[in-house]
């Protein structure tokens, strides 16, 4: 296992001004020295997760990081700048930048010294020490933990307290006893489980420490992780949730006092999280596993969140556990059509009838593969959507309702619908109060039992029906769409496909689209076709952008722009998103508008698609396939020429001298929005 990180990987007079140049600058070196096999595709990893959260954090820290299919083993790269950079800390720009990159499937090893790592950032010792570091190899020995032979541990062991002084404080012990402290338990996780899940848990242990708690941490991190002693959860007075991807096993933790938040909170302000612990405990202010913002998807939701921003991740909950399950069953179902024709739907069960020898049988076993995998779309839907409301309890109710929605051809909307009530019904009956002796059955047994009975109820005999005729009216304007209400519709899902790049508007036109295959006819074929063409075009416009005005993008734009031609031919919408995120006010409209002229334009030729992903991969199964490209290419030329178009209006910069030393080249020139 060779070294996390070496001299090379050290740069003690970092250049950079911005934190985009940074990564750059210390990708450049893991490059060189093999760790990175592709820069441009690990620098675009490194800034879709920047644009999940900021990576800045208090005492001027830099922490940018991602996993990556480009890095060939997990590897740290070290930066120090005079001028310091902003990576959107509060308090200010970071001097100290660390790049840390995880290979997709990083070993336990070096993940667990990433973690070590992580924890120490909270040291002011260990901080100052590389704030005074000299040499290169100095400061990758301290970072790697290499303590040399001859100097004593830094960190003795606490020295004797006088008498006089331990005499004169009595406070601490008068305030909270030896024998019976406060106990609080915490768990801490982010999207990667790299750095902010033990920051946080460093932060908060040292906090516990200071105001007297007896305070135990669960990091639930890429290294693993190990759970917390039952013994010493059932003994804890208060639980802190400070997390960014659900919390594991989270039902151990129920009718506890609870504070949930998010992961840099745990790292930002973990005393005042301790203070909050404490002051429900102090009110008997206890809580249940569905409280609100435990879901996993609404773990930002705090008091000030309404109902529709809880709706938004309730049901972004189910469709992010949907889309495999589309990708998955549709693609091969396209790929049954692709080989045996669109009659192969009629073909016989392949457990009863299979030649090995020909392309029939094969397609026809493609074709019922997916078709299993699809008919998984409205349960796991349905299922999902619960579990973001009411967490783990939420499952069984969830996948039930969704069941019955199929039963009933309540379909696509019947499974949102079922999803919405399973999650509601779980949630009233964790309100009730029940006997201490039953708390332990009520999970596996009394809220499955009791929630799916009223919701099987609900779904045969209640809303199953209306639902099920509404769904028959949606399919039936579907089928009937032609002229000017098809390029209407087509426009509305281009702007919805590309406003937020992947985004839950994004998602929710997609979902639309995706549940028009369930049942499919010629206007949910049309549709599904707007909805993928609109989608490709934001990358694609970005790619074309910079190749054809490269001077108007920094040299980072015009790598990603590369990687954007591929990302926008796979349907990858996503890929336009660091350029958004640098220019939103520019790069936003022009891709809503080219969006909404392709869909338009696919509606109006009317293009048809069976697979519900796979870009220009799956042209063949695309109705009037040439078409369709014009269609995507006329979309992305209107926004490429947009974006030029207002990027060339932006007033320069530096303004340009006649005479005298070199200029600075363009891609250095500071953005000027």
């Amino acid at each position: 296992m060779s070294e996390l990180i070496t001299a090379e990987l050290v740069d003690l007079d970092l250049s950079a001004e911005t934190k985009e140049a940074a990564a750059r600058s210390l990708a450049e070196r893991m490059a060189a020295r093999g760790r990175v096999t592709d820069l441009a595709g690990f620098l675009a990893d490194v800034a879709a997760r920047e644009a999940q959260m900021p990576t800045g954090l208090d005492g001027g820290i830099g922490i940018p990081h991602c996993r990556s299919a480009h890095v060939t083993e997990p590897t740290l790269a070290f930066g120090r700048s005079a001028a310091g950079i902003d990576f959107g800390a509060a308090d200010g720009p970071a001097d100290l930048v660390f790049l840390i990159a995880a290979p997709a499937g990083g070993d336990a090893d070096h993940l667990s010294i990433l973690s070590t790592l992580a924890r120490h950032l909270m040291d002011e010792e260990f901080t100052g020490a590389l704030r005074a570091a000299d040499d290169p190899a100095a400061a990758a020995a301290l970072i790697r933990g290499d303590e040399p032979e001859d100097v004593p541990d830094p960190v003795p062991d606490a020295p004797p307290v006088p008498a006089a002084t331990a005499e004169a404080d009595p406070a601490p012990e008068e305030t909270y006893p030896p024998a019976a402290p406060f106990r609080i338990v915490a768990v801490t996780s982010c999207p990667t489980g790299i750095a902010h899940t033990y920051m946080a848990a460093e932060a908060l242990a040292k906090a516990g420490k200071e105001a007297g708690v007896e305070l135990v941490v669960e990091t639930q991190g890429s290294a693993g992780f190990k759970r917390l002693d039952p013994e010493v959860v059932a003994a804890a007075d208060g639980v802190i949730f400070a997390h960014d991807v659900e919390v594991r096993d989270r039902a151990r933790f129920a009718g506890k006092p609870t504070v949930d938040v998010g992961v840099k909170a745990g790292v930002n302000r973990p005393a005042e999280l301790i203070a909050e612990v404490r002051e429900k405990a102090a009110r008997g202010d206890t809580t249940t596993p569905a409280a609100a913002g435990s879901a996993p998807m609404d773990r930002d939701g705090e008091a000030g969140d309404g109902f529709g921003t809880r709706l938004r991740k309730w049901l972004m909950t189910g469709v992010s556990y949907m889309v495999p399950f589309v990708a998955a069953g549709g693609l091969l179902i396209a790929l049954g059509f692709a080989i045996g024709g669109y009659g192969i739907d009629k073909a016989p069960s392949v457990a009863e009838h299979f030649v090995w020898s020909e392309s029939a049988s094969w397609a026809a076993l493609l074709f019922q593969i997916g078709g299993v995998a699809f008919g998984f779309l409205v349960p796991v839907l349905a299922g999902f959507i619960a579990y973001g409301m009411a967490d783990r309890p939420g499952l069984v109710p969830g996948f039930v309702g969704g069941a019955i929605a199929l039963t009933v051809n309540a379909g696509f909307l019947g499974g949102l619908i079922a999803g919405l009530i399973a999650g509601a019904v779980v949630m009233a009956v964790q309100r009730v109060t029940v006997p201490p002796a039953l708390r332990g059955i009520m999970p596996v047994v009394v809220i499955p039992l009791i929630s799916s009975a009223v919701v099987g109820f609900l779904m045969f005999l209640v809303v199953g029906k209306p639902i099920a005729a509404l769904q028959k009216t949606l399919t039936d304007w579907l089928s009937g769409l032609s002229g000017a209400n098809a390029v209407i519709l087509g426009v509305i899902l281009g702007l919805m496909m590309t406003f937020d790049l992947g985004g839950p508007l994004n998602k929710v036109a997609y979902a639309f689209a995706v549940g028009g295959l369930a049942d499919p006819n010629d206007g949910s074929l049309k549709v599904m076709a707007a909805a993928m063409a609109a989608g490709m075009v934001p990358p694609l416009a970005m790619a074309l952008a910079t190749t054809v005005r490269g001077k108007l993008f920094t040299r980072t734009e015009r790598e990603n722009g590369k990687a954007a031609w591929v990302l926008g031919a796979s349907f990858i919408t996503e890929g336009a998103i660091p350029f958004a995120a640098a220019d939103p006010l520019r790069v936003i409209p022009s891709a809503m508008a080219g969006g909404a002229v392709t869909g338009a334009l696919s509606m109006a030729f009317g293009c048809t698609l069976r697979a519900p992903h796979g870009g220009v991969f799956v042209v063949p199964l695309i109705g009037q396939p040439l078409l369709y490209l014009v269609a995507v290419l006329a979309g992305t030329a209107v926004t490429a020429a947009l974006v030029i178009l207002l990027k060339g209006l932006r007033k320069p910069a530096v303004p340009e001298v006649a005479a005298g030393p070199a200029q600075t080249p363009a891609e250095n020139t500071p953005v000027v929005v």
